[in-house]
């Protein structure tokens, strides 16, 4: 028997049409319910409930009770980071969905992933902190320079907050559309939240599209651009 961590499982959990769409429809970072994904997997109820004990005993999804509510929601960054990943395989691959029309525009221009900023605006607020210097990569690893905390505790930041905490500062996600790389880690999620809290871009309801305002286009382009 080989030893080792046992990616099968974890690629078969995936693996399934209607899982697939339930993982896609919770990289949105919103919790959501048996009934709101089991419309997204194109499944009864019953069917959805069936595939989210799959995933939940997998350790892919989470589930919280609130009232007589039960909501499911990604089990951590790193689930969502191999999602993008696999996003980013499936595109580069030629394996792509067929529906197009407006929202697939926006989803490539701005987007959540999860619970950072993806998408043409991701890859440039990526590329613009790296011609600043506020980070640099050494392959895969991205890491935060002392100039680039300062730059980021202007923009209102709490970096010595962030470094406190268990999850990584820094780290590079593949963008699917575009197969470049956009930040995660705790400063990519802090950067979007920032964002969102200055009234530059908002979220667009039961989408993963981030739409940018006219003051957010301008300071967004001062900042990052």
């Amino acid at each position: 028997m080989k030893e080792g961590p046992d990616i099968s499982r974890i690629a078969a959990l995936i693996g399934d049409p209607a899982r697939a769409n339930i993982l896609t429809a919770l990289m949105s970072g919103k919790a959501l319910t048996a009934t709101e994904l089991a419309a997204e997997a194109g499944v009864t109820v019953q069917t959805a409930s069936a595939h989210l004990a799959k995933l939940e005993g997998g350790g892919l999804i989470a589930m919280r009770k609130s009232g007589r509510h039960k909501y499911f929601r990604l089990a951590g960054d790193d689930v969502g980071h191999v999602l993008e990943a696999l996003m980013g395989l499936a595109a580069g691959a030629g394996h792509l969905r067929t529906r197009t029309g407006p929202k697939d525009a926006a989803l490539r221009e701005a987007r959540v992933c999860y619970n950072h900023l993806a998408g043409e605006k991701g890859i440039a607020m990526y590329r613009g902190l790296l011609a600043r210097g506020v980070v640099v990569e050494n392959g895969e690893a991205v890491t935060l320079t002392d100039g680039g905390a300062d730059f980021l505790r202007d923009f209102g930041i709490d970096v010595d907050g962030l470094s406190r905490g268990k999850a990584p500062l820094c780290r590079s996600c593949l963008d699917w559309s575009a197969r470049e790389t956009h930040l995660a880690g705790s400063l990519g999620r802090a950067l979007l939240a920032r964002m969102q809290q200055m009234g530059w871009a908002e979220r667009v309801e039961g989408t993963r599209v981030v739409r940018f305002s006219d003051r957010g286009e301008r300071g967004f382009a001062e900042r990052f651009g």
